[in-house]
C-alpha cells in the first residue's frame, strides 16, 4: 500500500480573458465583490481578489468564515490560491456586521502581514475594502494602507 499524499493544485479559468472585469478602482472592486458576497450583517467574512497584471480578476477566494465579532485570516491560503490562480495582485476584503466601516487594529496588522509575505513573492496587495450592506471603505483611498 502506497503510504504517499498526492497533492493537486489546480486552477480553471471559465471567463476568457477578453471578458474579465477589469479594476480600475476602488468603487470597480466595490461592485464586484458585491456580485459575490454571501451576507453583510450576520457573519464576518474575509475574501480575496485576484488579479492578473492587467488588473482584470482571475477568480474570487473566501479565505475565512467567522462569527458576528471577527475571523481568522491565514496569510499562507491567501497566497496558496493566489500562487494556484497566478495572480499578480491582490485585494483583500472584509465585512462588518456591525455597519462600522473604520478598521480595527487587526485589520492593520493583518493587512501589513500579507503586504510583506506578497512583497517577497512579487505579488502586490492593491487594496483591503471594508464593506457593509451601505457602503464600503478602501483602506489605499484613504492612505491607511500599511508601507
Amino acid at each position: 500500500m502506497n503510504n504517499l499524499a498526492e497533492v493537486k493544485i489546480t486552477y480553471s479559468a471559465k471567463i476568457p480573458a477578453c471578458d474579465r472585469i477589469k479594476i480600475r478602482s476602488s468603487q470597480d472592486a466595490n461592485q464586484a465583490l458585491r456580485l459575490i458576497w454571501p451576507s453583510f450583517e450576520h457573519r464576518e467574512f474575509f475574501y480575496i481578489m485576484l488579479l492578473n497584471r492587467s488588473n482584470q480578476i482571475l477568480g474570487f477566494s473566501q479565505i475565512s468564515m467567522g462569527g458576528i465579532a471577527g475571523t481568522v485570516t491565514d496569510v499562507r491560503i491567501i497566497f496558496q490560491t493566489a500562487i494556484k490562480a497566478n495572480a499578480s495582485g491582490l485585494v483583500l476584503a472584509h465585512n462588518h456586521p456591525s455597519g462600522n466601516l473604520s478598521p480595527s487594529e487587526a485589520d492593520i496588522k493583518i493587512t501589513q502581514k500579507v503586504k510583506d509575505a506578497g512583497k517577497l513573492l512579487d505579488i502586490s496587495v492593491l487594496d483591503h475594502l471594508i464593506i457593509t450592506e451601505e457602503g464600503y471603505l478602501s483602506m489605499a483611498d484613504d492612505n491607511l494602507m500599511p508601507s
